[in-house]
């Protein structure tokens, strides 16, 4: 079985450090991209199963870079999971309304990082 690949997109260095060691220890393909056109060119090379997206990042914040995502028909079906500091009561019911898949709040717990990904992978 192939190993699930996922695209983590955020400007913090050592967010992605992070949320790319807990992933792989625990068997999944992980690319990375430090903004939305990093990111952009590491979706033109390979489609993962799911994308970690960080939201407030400079020069094109990721509800920007989804917009462009949800626009672009090559990119139907990807399943974009908000991956954000944004934890304020409203939050996740914003961002889900704004066309994310799902949300994950930073920090991440280490302990259930790994499961809460594999829980957004299509069947």
């Amino acid at each position: 079985m192939n190993e699930p690949r996922v695209l983590i997109v955020d400007d913090n260095p050592i967010n992605l450090e992070l949320a790319s060691l807990v992933l792989k220890t625990s068997g999944f393909e992980v690319a990375t991209a430090d903004g939305a056109q990093s990111a952009l060119r590491a979706l033109a090379q390979r489609r993962p199963d799911v994308l970690l997206l960080d939201i407030q990042m400079p020069h094109v914040d990721g509800l920007a870079l989804l917009g462009q995502l949800r626009a672009d028909a090559s990119m139907a079906g990807l399943v974009v999971v908000a991956f954000t500091a944004y934890a304020m009561k409203g939050d996740r019911e914003r961002l889900l309304a704004a066309g994310c898949d799902g949300y994950i709040s930073k920090p991440i717990e280490v302990a259930n990082f790994a499961a809460q990904v594999r829980s957004f992978l299509k069947p």
